[in-house]
């Protein structure tokens, strides 16, 4: 079972008795030798199968280990209930003891829907504004929260102070409240009660303890604080837990994981054994080399050195270019090389820093024809936001598009619900007209209460005067004209998360994208193009995919765009944490780079637009900290490799201002959608009557079987006289209602 392990995999696998610290780098057989070392411990009778605790981070990597351990020890492996997921062994465990937390056992576990309904109920019952602090935003204030361990009364001024001004800890207690009253928890609640149930009944904990003879975590630098914590307190008793990880690929700290657990781990348990895997079974000496070099520059980190018995291979490439579209032109013809030389595609990947930078490639690889998937997330014009979008843009060049108003019609919201939606279909289907007509009918008549009505009115004035503005303004100040008038930006802005962020950024790469079309048709049939790509599931293509994504797989070939200061490292994340931040922008940086197992290929623009602004930018510090010895340097502008380490041997503190040179070009509106001065609108609407296209322009004929005085019956005003006629609509005097003005096609005959 060990015979083809190496010498440190089989230290691990046989050191079975205290606190063990499997630091395993990229590459290096971390999970054989994890669960190898699990189906030892059962075939040496060590323990039985259900004394063993083993946790991982996804249901899939749970699976793949129980897989492995089946066909190492057979039908044992289905003894062991308690492999699994952080989340779903602390449920099991919470099933049984739910009532110390004020739980039934059957309680219920919430989707983020459901959490966001039950805290929208909360903020109005409060009569907080949830446009100014949405529910959004107090659950992530709650996630992070539950991710530290911290309860209601944990909370500090600062964290209370994160949500209403104040008023954190008094939502935060609703919220929990509200959850046990009617027998419920979230995710968090899983591992948070757990923690609280551990800490405060001592019979509980030394239950637990004295269960688990064994206690294994795969993925421990990934660990947040409430999962260190209740780990470290069952593991207390009998020491025997062996943690496998690498401090160098933290990378998820946005997400809650601290890097310090791994770092303390042979404090928590004096005595611990650290065992290093270090022989890497994937990527080539330059690549291990250029990467260890780059990660040797933090200074949190415990230390070790990759090194493999493959070739030497090629050194990692350095490229600079002109600006973005060039590089996505020669990434593009470095992958069309590679695939006429006989590279399969399914072999190539082109990791980058942020979703938005996917853009480019995808509209490059559409021209010319090269196939491609995004992995781990949509693809560009799929997303949400990109989608609402293009629904604006596609109604303002084509009214008649049903499909796509019915997307936008209440996004963002505006308080129009799926009964006027309804409303609008059944005049639609009666009259043979498109719903953005239907809108405007039903706003001159009683068909709908007057909020809906007005609501209507408003955005198809809206609509008329963004239809006027499309013969006139370029797409891309079109689009940001339309998004910052219909609510969307404020919107996102509002949420204040960095799932929030990231979709504005989408939006800006967006309007970047447009400015190369001189009409909205133009653009709108490129989209079309794009969105058609997606071919057989079975072809091979390009992977497309962000870094953390990336995490775990592995390529023969890996290009990596965008390395530029500020876009990698990322400026927001330097500029919200600092140094921390900046060490785990370069563990991404190594874990991007050991995803090559054969060539790896860095890209730097010198020019590139960003929030539909050029700007200037030198290259990522981490070109500067690549070692020489294992870097091929190969750009067309000026000093190359030297002009890099010059640039930054003037900037040895990490946090200096570096300075820039002036964009080449500028934008007449820049980051955040604000337009110029010169440029500024009136945000207050156009009457409808100012509008070339008013309710006016829509008239349409009259029913010939209605006239002044018929008797009539509507389905939701009931029957009354015809009073008043003009055009199709209809003045009634209905018996129970009183005179409504409606349109004739709502109406029969009584």
């Amino acid at each position: 079972m060990i015979g083809g392990l190496n010498e440190p995999q089989r230290e691990a696998v046989l050191t079975t008795e205290g606190p063990v610290l499997m630091l395993a780098g990229a590459g290096t057989g971390k999970t054989a030798a994890l669960t190898t070392r699990l189906a030892h411990l059962v075939r040496e009778r060590l323990a039985w199968p259900s004394e063993i605790l083993c946790v991982t981070f996804t249901n899939r990597a749970a699976r793949e280990m129980r897989e492995r351990v089946g066909h190492m020890i057979g039908p044992a492996v289905e003894g062991m209930p308690w492999l699994g997921t952080f989340h779903s062994v602390a449920a099991k465990m919470l099933r049984r003891h739910a009532e110390l937390v004020g739980l039934q056992s059957n309680y219920t576990i919430i989707d983020t829907d459901d959490q966001l309904r039950l805290l929208k109920q909360l903020i109005v019952a409060e009569n907080v504004d949830e446009k100014r602090f949405p529910a959004k935003q107090l659950a992530g204030c709650i996630d992070r929260w539950k991710n530290r361990g911290l309860n209601p009364a944990d909370l500090d001024a600062g964290e209370n102070e994160a949500y209403a001004n104040g008023k954190g800890r008094k939502f935060y207690q609703l919220y929990q409240d509200r959850l046990k009253a009617v027998n419920a928890c979230d995710f968090g609640d899983l591992l948070l009660h757990m923690l609280n149930i551990l800490r405060t009944h001592r019979d509980v904990l030394d239950q637990y303890q004295q269960r688990f003879k064994y206690v294994m975590v795969d993925e421990y630098q990934d660990t947040n604080q409430v999962q260190y914590l209740w780990l470290r307190l069952i593991a207390q008793g009998r020491q025997n837990i062996c943690v496998v990880g690498d401090d160098d690929q933290s990378i998820y700290s946005w997400r809650g994981a601290e890097v310090a657990n791994i770092l303390r781990f042979e404090k928590d348990f004096p005595g611990a054994k650290v065992i290093k895997l270090e022989q890497n079974y994937r990527s080539t000496p330059q690549i291990l080399a250029a990467a260890s070099g780059l990660i040797d520059e933090n200074t949190q980190r415990l230390g070790k050195t990759l090194w493999t018995e493959r070739h030497a291979g090629d050194k990692v490439r350095v490229i600079g270019v002109w600006d973005g579209p060039e590089e996505a032109r020669r990434i593009g013809e470095d992958i069309e090389r590679l695939e006429r030389e006989g590279a399969p595609l399914d072999q190539i990947a082109i990791l980058v820093r942020a979703q938005y930078q996917t853009r480019e490639f995808e509209d490059r690889f559409i021209s010319i024809g090269l196939k491609y998937r995004i992995v781990g997330g949509f693809r560009f014009y799929e997303r949400a936001e990109i989608r609402d979008a293009l629904a604006y843009l596609r109604v303002i060049a084509q009214p008649q598009d049903d499909l796509a108003f019915e997307r936008i019609y209440n996004a963002p919201k505006r308080g129009l619900g799926a009964k006027a939606l309804e409303a609008l279909h059944t005049l639609a289907r009666r009259q043979n007209i498109p719903l953005t007509r239907a809108a405007i009918e039903i706003a001159d008549s009683d068909e709908l209460p007057a909020r809906p009505r007005n609501t209507f009115l408003a955005l198809m004035r809206d609509f008329a005067r963004w239809r006027d503005l499309s013969a006139t303004e370029k797409p891309s100040d079109l689009l940001r004209t339309v998004m910052d008038e219909c609510g969307y930006t404020d919107a996102l802005q509002a949420e204040k998360s960095a799932e929030a962020t990231g979709r504005l950024e989408n939006l800006a790469e967006l309007a970047r994208a447009m400015e190369e079309y001189d009409s909205l048709g133009e653009f709108l049939e490129h989209v079309s193009l794009v969105m058609d790509n997606e071919k057989s599931a079975d072809e091979e293509k390009v992977t497309i995919m962000t870094m953390h994504a990336a995490k775990g797989l592995e390529f023969d070939n890996v290009f990596l765009p965008g390395w530029e200061e500020g876009v990698f490292p990322s400026q927001r994340a330097l500029d919200e944490g600092g140094l921390a931040s900046l060490e785990e922008e370069r563990r991404l940086a190594y874990v991007a780079i050991t995803r090559a197992r054969r060539k790896c290929t860095i890209v730097h623009a010198a020019n590139r637009r960003i929030y539909g602004q050029w700007t200037s930018s030198i290259p990522s510090r981490f070109i500067a900290e690549l070692p020489e010895d294992h870097v091929d340097s190969e750009t067309t502008l000026s000093g190359g490799a030297s002009l890099w380490r010059a640039q930054w041997s003037e900037h040895a503190d990490p946090f200096a201002d570096v300075a820039r040179a002036q964009p080449s070009r500028t934008m007449t509106r820049g980051p955040g959608w604000q337009r110029a001065a010169a440029k500024e609108y009136d945000p207050k609407p156009k009457r409808v009557a100012e509008s070339t296209r008013s309710a006016a322009s829509f008239a349409a004929k009259p029913r010939s079987d209605i006239s002044v005085g018929d008797r009539v019956f509507h389905e939701k005003f009931g029957y009354g006289s015809v009073a008043a006629q003009e055009g199709n609509k209809l003045e009634i005097d209905f018996e129970h209602s009183g005179r409504k003005r409606v349109i004739d096609s709502f109406v029969k005959p009584a």
